[in-house]
């Protein structure tokens, strides 16, 4: 198994186990369960499939990952209720998964051969577009969009390391291991720690 299909299939779990998480928040049924947590695990892939028009797509290929995100689901909805904070769980669980993620999505795009730019975004929109899709579908704030938050951010330098990795012509285990590391690096910084961009504000106007 390569690399790439390992942090594939690594995403895909830890991921799912997020979108169950989100699930157990918004009291959801079994199937729901399973609906949340597959949309959040293979979201950012497909899209990255579709875009660079890799085929058959990643879980049609190997439906193996389906069953992943369906025990992850499974898994959550009987034992949701051992968590003292479910939300302090999906943060951090959601944290370790966008950078599996965003790891994935570069090396994907690095193996196809494509340009530095398309692997940043490649890794950005597997790192991103499951857990914005998750949110979206709960009616929540998309914790990608959250106020300050090092979360995109955080995607772009783990992706661009990866790229900027690839131009030294490094072994791409290497590359890839500095893109998650990275990634998380700085996410977790803005968990622990409140690493921050900063914010717009609007004045008020002068009278």
């Amino acid at each position: 198994m390569t690399l790439v299909a390992l942090l594939d299939y690594a995403s895909v779990l830890i991921f799912a186990l997020t979108g169950a998480l989100v699930a157990s928040r918004a009291q959801l049924d079994i199937v729901g369960f399973a609906f949340i947590a597959s949309l959040t695990a293979l979201g950012g892939g497909t899209t990255r499939d579709v875009l660079l028009d890799r085929n058959p797509i990643f879980w049609i290929d190997n439906p193996t990952y389906l069953a992943v995100a369906a025990a992850a689901a499974l898994t959550v909805f009987f034992t949701a209720h051992l968590f003292e904070s479910r939300l302090r769980a999906l943060i951090w669980l959601d944290s370790f998964a966008l950078s599996i993620a965003v790891a994935a999505g570069a090396g994907v795009a690095i193996a196809l051969d494509q340009s530095a730019i398309i692997v940043i975004l490649m890794g950005m929109i597997t790192g991103c577009m499951g857990g914005l899709m998750r949110d979206v579908v709960v009616d929540e704030v998309p914790i990608v969009l959250k106020q300050g938050e090092l979360y995109v951010t955080a995607a772009f330098v783990g992706a661009a390391t990866a790229a900027l990795a690839r131009a030294f012509d490094l072994d791409s285990t290497i590359a890839l291991l500095a893109c998650a590391g990275a990634c998380w690096t700085l996410r977790a910084g803005s968990l622990a720690f409140g690493w921050h961009l900063p914010v717009y504000k609007s004045m008020p106007p002068k009278t």
